[in-house]
């Protein structure tokens, strides 16, 4: 069928040369030789197409092996793959490695300290003055003296070994959890009730977190536990109100204890000082009349020798001074008539007399 044109002529066909003007469909062969012609442009001039593709190929890889330089911030541990298999941990720094696909870095901070959270989760960021809530699950355990205790306590840990964290345990999170939350329960279940709420809480922090660490070095985590601190140690919500009584009245047992021991204190010494001074001066009175016993004897036995040898003057000499000691206190005065006392004037002593007698008439 021929083709006619609007005008009214025939033409050989829709292409032809005498067919309608319309767009040519594109030349694939010029499209593939243009393409060719702007690659060789590309090309450093005089070299053939085998050398160029070669030296493309050599800048490739060069670029390649280029990027295999990574470095190590300070805080750092890099861990070096090959195929996914660990190879060996690099220190802070500029280092190498083969890059991917061959060879894979990883870089985790040890020098971070992570914080897990047992009993309690805390608030996240838009909660603001919410609190914690808690996780009664995680916080209710049973004590030594079979008593049920409320604890939220917190974990710190770095990591130790970057390729033992990374590749010894699925998920290290997750099993620090659960390693904690199994440590603190067998804790308390060797701890009482008054101990862990009271007087002992920093013996159960050390030695929950010296059985976390035992644990955690039995599965090859990889992390040290720097702390593990007790937020709260109490009885459940339930019988807390009673627990503070019962505290009260323990603290009111001890105040009155206390007090008794404070006047035991103050009573017993004073006693035993009595009594000492008392012993001391027996003893002392002990000594003196020993000493003056064995003097009195001693002296009895001196006159007695003394007596053996002159008995008259032994006699005279002992009645004078018996009569010496005797007439010392008296008030009245003899004198010897053989002695001048006839000389003596007579005197009678009036206002002395009267003395007497008024103090007789009172």
């Amino acid at each position: 069928m021929p083709w006619k044109t609007p005008g009214g002529g025939d033409g050989q066909g829709p292409w032809g040369g005498g067919g309608p003007s319309g767009p040519t469909p594109p030349n694939i062969e010029e499209m593939l030789r243009r393409g060719q012609d702007r690659f060789k442009k590309f090309l450093p001039s005089g070299c053939g197409s085998v050398r160029g593709l070669v030296l493309i190929v050599l800048v490739v890889a060069a670029l390649w092996a280029g990027s295999g330089f990574y470095r190590v911030q300070p805080g750092e541990q890099g861990v070096e793959l090959l195929f996914g298999k660990f190879i060996k941990l690099t220190s802070p720094g500029l280092n190498y490695w083969l890059p991917p696909p061959f060879g894979e870095v990883l870089k985790p901070n040890v020098e971070r300290t992570n914080t897990i959270t047992i009993g309690f989760r805390e608030a996240g960021e838009g909660t603001r003055g919410a609190g914690n809530r808690e996780v009664p699950q995680e916080s209710l355990m049973l004590t030594g003296d079979q008593n049920i205790i409320d604890i939220n306590f917190v974990v710190q840990w770095r990591i130790k070994n970057a390729a033992d964290y990374l590749f010894n345990i699925r998920d290290p999170d997750a099993t620090m959890k659960i390693a904690a939350e199994s440590a603190m329960r067998e804790i308390i279940g060797q701890t009482t009730l008054d101990d862990a709420t009271t007087g002992k809480r920093q013996q159960v922090q050390q030695r929950s977190k010296k059985l976390l660490q035992q644990i955690l070095d039995v599965y090859g985590a990889g992390v040290s536990i720097v702390e593990v601190q007790l937020q709260k140690a109490d009885p459940p919500a339930q019988v807390i109100d009673a627990f503070h009584d019962v505290q009260r009245a323990r603290q009111d047992q001890e105040r009155s204890v206390n007090e008794a021991l404070t006047y035991k204190n103050d009573i017993v010494p004073k006693a035993k000082g009595k009594a000492q001074t008392m012993i001391q001066a027996a003893i002392a009175y002990k000594v003196r009349v020993t000493k003056e016993a064995e003097g009195e004897a001693k002296r009895f036995l001196s006159v007695y020798e003394t007596y053996k040898g002159a008995k008259e003057v032994t006699i005279r000499r002992l009645f004078l001074e018996r009569m010496q000691e005797v007439f010392k206190k008296s008030e009245k005065v003899i004198i010897d008539k053989g002695q001048g006392g006839t000389g003596v004037v007579p005197y009678l002593a009036l206002p002395e007399l009267r003395k007497r007698q008024g103090g007789a008439s009172q």
